[in-house]
């Protein structure tokens, strides 16, 4: 099945060859009219990507439920019947504090995708466009088998948001995320921001790695957290397990995941872009020549990098297409290395798939015809490939690409040959129940009305005395709490 949940808090059960709803869940609870600045998403429900674990059957996902206070609720569902299974949702106001901060929903969205890591699932959380109000980054882990057992990393900074829809990544022991820019007064310590932070079990703070400049691009509010961190294996290479992070300053940054080591110059630097990045995620990919990375930025370029498997590691430029639009690219190859395909879908731009060879750049499939097109695209959301088809979630419905196949030969022990330039054909699957999409243009400030929420008992956490905080710059005067 392909799981579709929406800012409406509606979650559907999908086949996957034909679209026909298998559940769906419409009484999660009424989502937030918007935000507190009031954001760029409206209205705000399940925003991050859910994560499904096949041992217990279970789905997981993010949601914010309207109400006085408005809520963040972390849910577990059966994935089989969509039923809410025991001691779930999970409130997060109730549950998550770090350091004497306590979470507080209304200052908090959670834009990145669940991880899932040895029977604890990850939330990650930042503010809302403008840097409206006191928020933090925040990373919540929940005990999938005990979900009492809720634990919490914020930064001690206000600001730090995590803002990369990839969300948290993981090597399969520790966990990793980016932050954004902090607000700090010249010669405060680091204190959470501009970093890649690296996480045991729990989450439990265990390293971090911050740039020289770290309060220079907080001051310019240029963010390395504006993407997601990722993983990289280059065998060969001194050092051979990195994490990439891209920031708004348009450097790619490559460090020693093992060995983050605090503020210094990162094993590699380079300027990778002729514009800002941010809101997007990079693909990382093996081919006969080597080690890549490729992402799209803002004015519609998608690049490829090869990493130099030396002592240190080293980034050259592999290929550059301009490509409209600003999708995510994910990749495909038929065993793992050979005849890679970097695809992107024309997000906000022509509504088409295209795909491009990993080695260099040539195109593979130029978006179709006619009815390949799709429509009402977001930049926050990425393909997705399972069984020979892409999926592509939209407003208010998934698009299917199937890659087509040969006519079956008669010969018994005919063995399937795999092909290097697929040219998928687009099956539009039916439509879920429309939900209203997001707009670019916020509304007047909201006035909350409470409605009801999930079934549970929410208590009031006592908030801890806070404690004193630099001057920060000047920002938006927040709206008035519901």
């Amino acid at each position: 099945m392909v799981i579709a949940v929406t800012e409406s808090n509606n979650v559907y059960a999908l086949h996957a060859d034909t679209g026909t709803a298998i559940w769906q869940r419409t009484d999660i609870g009424t989502p937030a009219p918007q935000g507190a600045c009031p954001g760029n998403i409206i209205p705000v429900g399940i925003t991050g990507t859910p994560v499904v674990d096949l041992g217990s059957r279970s789905l997981f996902f993010d949601a914010v439920i309207n109400g006085n206070p408005v809520k963040h609720f972390i849910f577990s569902l059966n994935v089989d019947t969509g039923a809410t299974n025991a001691g779930w949702p999970v409130d997060v106001d109730a549950t998550a504090q770090f350091n004497g901060v306590n979470f507080d929903s209304f200052w908090q969205e959670e834009r990145g995708a669940l991880a899932l890591v040895n029977g604890i699932v990850y939330v990650s959380y930042s503010g809302y466009v403008g840097d409206c109000g006191p928020y933090h980054g925040w990373v919540v882990g929940v005990d999938i088998n005990t979900p009492s057992n809720v634990m919490a990393w914020a930064t001690d900074a206000e600001g730090g948001g995590i803002w990369g829809h990839g969300g948290v990544a993981s090597d399969g022991t520790n966990m990793f995320v980016v932050t954004g820019n902090t607000f700090t007064s010249p010669g405060d310590l680091w204190s959470g921001g501009e970093a890649i932070v690296r996480f045991t079990a729990g989450p439990v703070f265990d390293d971090f790695w911050a740039p020289l400049n770290w309060q220079t691009l907080d001051n310019q509010d240029a963010d390395l957290g504006g993407c997601s961190p990722t993983l990289i294996d280059v065998p060969g290479a001194n050092p051979s397990q990195l994490v990439l992070a891209l920031g708004k300053d348009r450097n790619a940054y490559l460090l020693d995941r093992n060995n983050l080591g605090g503020v210094h110059a990162a094993v590699a630097t380079m300027n990778v872009s002729s514009s800002t990045l941010r809101g997007t995620s990079s693909a990382a990919y093996k081919t006969g020549e080597g080690t890549h990375f490729a992402f799209h930025n803002d004015s519609g370029e998608l690049r490829s990098y090869i990493i130099n498997a030396t002592s240190p590691p080293t980034i050259a430029l592999a290929w550059n297409v301009n490509d409209g639009g600003r999708s995510s690219p994910w990749v495909t190859t038929t065993d793992g290395t050979n005849n890679a395909i970097v695809w992107v879908a024309g997000v906000e731009d022509d509504g088409k798939l295209h795909g491009y060879n990993g080695d260099d750049g040539a195109v593979v499939f130029a978006g179709g015809g006619p009815n390949e097109i799709m429509s009402g695209t977001r930049q926050w959301n990425t393909g997705m490939v399972a069984r020979g088809r892409i999926y592509f979630g939209a407003d208010d419905k998934i698009y299917a690409f199937k890659v087509p196949t040969g006519t079956p030969t008669p010969t018994p022990t005919a063995t399937p040959i795999a092909t290097a330039t697929p040219t998928p054909t687009a099956t539009p699957t039916p439509p879920v129940t429309p939900t209203p999409p997001a707009t670019p243009t916020p509304p007047a400030t909201p006035t909350p009305t409470s409605s009801p929420s999930p079934s549970v008992s929410p208590t009031s956490t006592p908030r801890a005395t806070p404690r004193p905080r630099p001057t920060r710059r000047p920002r938006p005067s927040p709206p008035p709490r519901p």
